[in-house]
């Protein structure tokens, strides 16, 4: 009986051993997945799970992100409920809550781990690494847009311009349109001969964003009707170097009586002003809209792929470069700048700092930005014999379908990438940037009205980037400004009263009187000579900085 029993023991332990080898086994070349959760301050889709381009990031890098998103509040409202909390998610993109984050000392600094992480320190230049720097001399954000690797390829205008449907440009013969009343004037002649969009609704000429601090779309065309380029909060006068406030010149007062006018003659979607940006991302992928003011990123690649794939081939988008008058030079497109107002951000609720920073680390290889950009090899796109990267048109279909994207492909989209070329050095980084992959997927509406205006790329409906001025884009600094100062009290408060008050000029009965209510209650509430001594003192220690003084 004894024997019996020891044999057993025996055996029990024989087997026990080579289960575990055999686990042992099939766990080689497998890393375990590790998780880390992100909340980005901004609305989103979130990806399936089994997403397939996520799975494979994760074989490489053993690491999987749940992404979730901003949902019916602010970016400072949803930030304020976490640092009161203090329930921080691993990672962050806190969008214009970043500066509440750093003070409620939330974040970690990047730097005091990046010399294991070469891929991150080398990312940016030292130089620009120290425009990312707090007071404190810390970095607490890694910049994740305007970072070009070798050369800029786009042929898609990325920023803010007039963007107009092809079947207007299309039916009135694709005419010249320079002018505000000129663009008013064509929306306003197609929609009286065309009322009616393909599904039998009425269309909706012009619609507004307001919503939140996506309002720019309302308020700063002013900026860029007079000429200047996007530097966001103020205009900066190129030949005096001095700063200006555009929301009271009097091309902004001509920009707001204009909008009063075609609101009075029923051309502005009368839901302007309380529309949500889900709402008015929806109208938009309906097809009705036949023109709107936006910054491309902010629209395009969800509405004008939505648009695509309901097959309203003629529904598509163009970039026109409105100026207030004939003799005005527009500038809305510029060369990729580097945004280092934010980024992401690793909080201190992250158990695993080493293991977040690998990860940055490793999705900034060539292997993981291709998976992320391009998707999976021979599923989402396909290598020729010159190591080319290329699409079917199957391929093509795919990519625009809103529920092919959260079950395939996933971009991490929040976090550090480069933009221009692919570290290969042959394949653009994106497959709408690959020159090859822009044409074949160009509609043959969309190639008709560039042609007819010589172009051949969305970038060339627009005027060429100039050399960006030393203090471009003063946005990258009135972006981290806080109430702290009576500059940043100042523009808080600019921001509250132009929300309150601008759509009550657009839609007013009287528009003289409500702009002088308007005016009177912006210089009655807002330090405005304030705000601009601190641009102006910041766009001088640029001028200083680039001058080597």
């Amino acid at each position: 009986m004894k024997k019996t029993f020891t044999r057993l023991m025996a055996l029990l332990i024989a087997t026990t051993m080579i289960c575990g080898l055999m686990a042992a086994c099939d766990g080689i070349g497998q890393k375990k997945v590790k998780t880390f959760d992100m909340f980005i301050a901004m609305p989103g889709t979130e990806l399936n799970d089994g997403n397939k381009a996520q799975e494979e990031i994760a074989k490489i890098t053993g690491v999987k992100v749940k992404e979730t998103w901003l949902v019916s509040q602010s970016a400072e409202e949803a930030i304020g409920v976490m640092t009161a909390s203090k329930d921080f998610p691993d990672f962050i993109e806190a969008s214009d809550g970043y500066q509440i984050m750093v003070d409620a000392g939330a974040l970690i600094a990047i730097d005091e781990y990046w010399d294991k992480y070469p891929n991150i320190k080398n990312y940016l230049s030292e130089e620009e690494w120290n425009m990312c720097r707090k007071a404190d001399g810390h970095i607490y954000a890694i910049p994740q847009f305007g970072i070009v690797n070798e050369r800029d390829v786009s042929p898609i205008h990325g920023d803010e311009a007039w963007w107009i449907q092809t079947r207007v440009l299309k039916w009135a013969g694709y005419p010249k349109v320079e002018t505000i009343d000129e663009f008013f004037k064509l929306i306003e002649d197609y929609t009286a001969a065309n009322p009616k969009h393909s599904d039998g609704t009425n269309v909706i000429p012009y619609t507004i964003l307001c919503d939140d601090w996506r309002y720019f779309c309302l308020e700063n065309p002013p900026l860029f009707l007079s000429g200047s380029p996007n530097d966001g909060s103020v205009i900066v006068d190129p030949e005096t170097r001095k700063v200006v406030d555009y929301n009271t010149t009097p091309i902004a007062k001509m920009y707001f009586n204009k909008l009063n006018e075609v609101f009075k003659k029923g051309l502005i979607d009368p839901e302007f002003f309380s529309q949500s940006y889900d709402e008015y991302i929806a109208k938009i992928s309906t097809g009705r809209v036949l023109g709107f003011v936006d910054q491309f990123w902010n629209w395009g690649y969800t509405a004008q792929d939505a648009i695509k794939a309901a097959g309203l081939t003629d529904c598509t988008y163009v970039p026109l470069g409105i100026v207030a008058e004939t003799g005005i030079e527009e500038q809305y497109h510029n060369a990729p700048v580097l945004d280092v107002s934010g980024g992401l951000s690793i909080t201190t609720g992250c158990k695993d700092i080493p293991g977040a920073m690998k990860f940055i680390s490793d999705l900034l290889t060539q292997e993981v930005l291709t998976l992320r950009f391009w998707g999976v090899k021979d599923v989402d796109y396909k290598v020729d014999e010159n190591g080319m990267f290329y699409r079917t048109p199957e391929m093509r279909a795919s990519a625009i379908d809103a529920n092919y994207k959260a079950d395939n492909l996933c971009p991490y989209a929040y976090f550090p990438q480069y933009q221009g070329m692919n570290l290969d050095g042959k394949n653009a980084w994106r497959p709408d940037n690959q020159p090859s992959e822009f044409f074949e997927d160009l509609l043959p509406e969309v190639k008709e009205c560039l042609a007819a205006y010589g172009a051949e790329t969305y970038v060339e409906m627009l005027n060429p980037s100039k050399p960006n001025q030393p203090w471009f884009p003063m946005w990258s600094f009135s972006n981290d400004l806080t109430t702290a100062t009576p500059g940043g009290l100042a523009w808080a408060t600019m921001s509250e009263v132009k929300h309150e008050y601008l759509p009550r000029v657009v839609m007013a009965d009287d528009f003289d009187a409500e702009w002088t209510e308007y005016l009177k209650i912006y210089y009655e509430r807002c330090d405005i000579d304030a705000f601009l001594a601190e641009m102006q003192a910041e766009v001088d220690r640029r001028i200083a900085v680039a001058e080597g003084k």
